[in-house]
């Protein structure tokens, strides 16, 4: 995929003030030619996510909290897949989403429903805080939460926020989709309408904040459709089950989305 100039190999001379960490180049075909994202090795701290993106974007970098889940599981161990992955601007995330629903909506919803609803409206309720600064409110709430220690400060090269997953070869969705660029697009477009940001990733999940929240309930069952297309195992596999229930508890005027892939 398309990539921006790798600072990470110069991060030692990049003035950034980083505490120890790891630079990890590992992926399930070997050692990658460059390393694919810097983790610190100590756990993340409030405000840090804030600084970092601040000082690190202007090198190409993104921040993001890395999700080692309850067994320490750390990306050197996430069988990151690189040389698999497109470039998330040459897929359309209508087109994406489409395929996704068609293949999958006929089993939730039934034959006759399982025409694609398409995209969710722009949320008519106008976005609070800029979504950078929702962000960093976010992610030091995560880290001052009692599964703190779960997370670490991570560095991504990346165009855009919404490339964080695909830019890392991320196959957390393996079994749903195996370019998560194709999800990364509409991430992008999450991004666009929405105002979210890519804030924590883990072995197979994924937690993003949302600036613009639906503010209706019809915004929140259209979107939720969307959702359902993106990681049917969220809402198929986990309480509140049902795409109306999602939507209200969910989605409605909240803050942080999250997805979990089986």
């Amino acid at each position: 995929m398309a990539t921006l100039p790798n600072s990470l190999p110069h991060l030692a001379a990049s003035g950034l003030g980083l505490p120890s960490g790891t630079l990890v180049d590992t992926t399930d075909e070997g050692v990658w030619h460059e390393p694919l994202l810097w983790h610190a090795d100590e756990t993340a701290r409030p405000g840090a996510w804030r600084a970092l993106r601040a000082s690190a974007r202007p090198l190409g970098l993104l921040p993001v909290l890395v999700d080692g889940g309850r067994r320490g599981q750390w990306p050197e161990r996430w069988d990151l897949a690189p040389a698999r992955m497109s470039y998330p601007g040459d897929h359309d995330a209508e087109e994406v989403l489409r395929d996704f629903w068609e293949d999958n909506a006929g089993d939730e919803l039934g034959a006759a429903d399982a025409k694609w609803p398409g995209l969710a409206p722009v949320p008519e309720g106008g976005a609070p805080d800029d979504p950078d600064v929702l962000a960093a409110e976010i992610a030091d709430m995560f880290t001052e939460s009692p599964e703190g220690p779960r997370f670490r400060m991570g560095l991504v090269p990346a165009r855009r926020s919404a490339d964080i997953p695909a830019a890392i070869g991320w196959q957390g969705p393996l079994n749903h989709e195996n370019d998560v660029a194709r999800l990364c697009a509409v991430l992008r477009s999450w991004e666009d309408r929405f105002d979210i940001r890519v804030l924590i990733i883990g072995f197979d999940t994924l937690v993003v904040s949302v600036g613009r929240p639906p503010t209706t309930l019809e915004e929140a069952r259209a979107l939720a459709e969307e959702h359902f297309a993106f990681c049917p195992d969220t809402i198929e596999q986990n309480p509140p089950y049902g795409l109306g229930l999602y939507a209200e508890r969910n989605l409605l005027s909240q803050s942080t989305w999250g997805f979990w892939w089986d």
